[in-house]
């Protein structure tokens, strides 16, 4: 895909299991999702993924990341945003079985642009 696309920024935060397997796919794609995880939640904003990164990556499994990664904004109008909880909580839903066509539709590579880990 042409860097000339108009893109979105997106921003994903995760743990180590989930980045190990971004970093598998050379940083272009996300894992499959899991059984009980029918849905893929990208977030719109940078302070909503630090959050759930710092606050909920952290005690979960000892770590907690930020990616962010460009998608193509057209391929994306598809997925309206939704607001889950306050105003600046935006996120998209994308269902587990469009996985593969969202990732076909990453422009560059999923960068980790912040790392949390518990405080001494």
């Amino acid at each position: 895909m042409s860097e000339t696309v108009p893109t979105t920024t997106l921003w994903r935060p995760t743990g180590p299991e989930e980045l190990a397997l971004v970093e598998a796919s050379g940083r272009r794609a996300w894992p499959p999702r899991l059984p009980e995880q029918p849905i893929f939640y990208p977030v719109m904003n940078e302070d909503y993924a630090i959050r759930i990164a710092r606050d909920w990556n952290v005690p979960a499994s000892g770590v907690g990341f930020v990616t962010r990664f460009k998608v193509d904004s057209g391929f994306l109008a598809r997925y309206p945003v939704r607001q889950a909880g306050g105003e600046s909580i935006l996120e998209l839903w994308v269902p587990a079985e469009e996985l593969d066509e969202f990732n076909r539709h990453i422009v560059g590579l999923i960068e980790v642009v912040h790392e949390f880990r518990p405080q001494l």
